[in-house]
């Protein structure tokens, strides 16, 4: 019987499971195709440079090196493929030393594959670098090295540097908009933000401190969205400043990292807010009208955030129409934050009430406001 009726929700569970990764496989996969055509280019382009070019004869590890400085990262590009183009050369050049000086004998291998992977290591912190520096230790090893070449086993150094450039070139040239990224994740996060404070308003309005614990996980969990905001940005800076087709956005891409940190302090407050806010409902210390009038504020507040968001949105001439739009909201919002005129007399509301003053001076600054600016709007206490 147990059997009988544990399967029907096993089976659902095993469906939306599915369903998910699916879901999640399928826009990865989308994400994927440019950097895919990149590493497939950069493959094929390195080795047919190496080979028609160069005269190398199946210069495998140009294609190899070209493909692991792309690769699929997060970490700002630029930076990453020439230091993964380094240390790709320099993991072959010394496995070519060794065995030009040791042989090819057990030993050698040994110590090729794990200077290699602690090479690796002092490059990334992620696995898969090591791993596949490891892995192209080994073929130095169970490779035979070109003897007849030129330079000798060192051509196959000379096929890694091709690697490299290669990678670094396509890096440079491929037509990319160094704002899309920084803007969606940009955008992203302040959704996620607004949600919250829907979230937390009606936790208030409805006394029902389980909203304003889901608000409270969602924050919690953008932190890694944050993390990758703060990479794209990264990376869009290094790529206004080394391409020169897209020096232009230089200015634009340094106020996007000035937004990105004030909404970081803007999310890091909205923690601290949902958290309170859960002690107050729970301990109910709000009158009927200062529930009302606190809810209102809150609602006021994720307008004021889905504002940011429209305005982070628009690269173009409305961006700054937008964030001043956005700014005059969260401006006549901050006027109103007082305990009094919010009627709320409680020592948990007045905490509240401190507590969104600072989330709103971080949500104006995030706007273009200064620190002077924003806290000016606030009334005195």
């Amino acid at each position: 019987m147990t059997t009988e009726r544990s399967t029907p929700p096993l089976l659902a569970r095993a469906r939306r499971f599915t369903q998910r990764r699916v879901k999640v496989g399928a826009r990865r996969m989308r994400r994927s195709v440019i950097p895919a055509l990149q590493m497939t280019v950069a493959g094929v382009g390195a080795y047919t440079i190496a080979e028609r070019v160069l005269g190398h004869d199946d210069p495998l590890f140009a294609a190899i090196a070209a493909m692991i400085a792309l690769g699929f990262t997060k970490e700002p590009r630029m930076r990453k493929v020439l230091e993964v183009s380094v240390g790709c050369t320099l993991g072959i050049l010394i496995g070519d030393l060794l065995l030009h000086q040791l042989g090819s004998n057990l030993g050698t291998a040994t110590l090729v594959l794990f200077l290699s992977i602690m090479l690796a290591r002092f490059l990334d912190s992620g696995p898969v670098l090591a791993m596949q520096m490891g892995l192209q230790a080994l073929l130095v090893v169970l490779i035979p090295p070109p003897e007849a070449a030129a330079l000798g086993p060192f051509t196959r150094s000379l096929d890694a540097i091709v690697g490299g450039a290669v990678a670094l070139a396509i890096t440079l040239l491929t037509p990319k908009d160094p704002r899309r990224e920084p803007i969606a994740e940009l955008k992203s996060v302040v959704d996620a933000m607004t949600a919250s404070l829907r979230d937390v308003a009606e936790a208030v309005r409805n006394s029902d401190s389980r909203q304003a614990w889901h608000s409270l996980i969602r924050c919690r969990g953008l932190q890694p969205q944050i993390d990758e905001l703060r990479n794209a940005v990264r990376s869009a800076k290094e790529l206004t400043v080394f391409s020169p087709a897209y020096r232009k956005h230089r200015h634009y891409v340094r106020h996007m990292a000035e937004v990105a940190d004030h909404v970081d302090l803007s999310v890091r407050s909205m923690r601290v807010v949902a958290r309170r806010i859960i002690s107050t409902v729970d301990h109910a210390t709000l009158t009927d009208e200062a529930v009302a009038n606190l809810s209102a504020v809150l609602d006021e507040f994720a307008d004021g955030s889905l504002l940011l968001s429209q305005a982070v949105s628009e690269p173009g001439s409305a961006y700054t129409r937008r964030m001043n739009t956005a700014q005059e909201a969260l401006s006549a919002l901050a006027q109103r934050l007082h305990p009094k005129s919010l009627g709320i007399g409680t020592l948990e509301g007045e905490t509240v009430v401190l507590l969104l003053r600072t989330l709103v001076v971080d949500m104006l600054q995030a706007t273009g406001a200064s620190h002077e600016d924003a806290t000016e709007q606030l009334p005195e206490l």
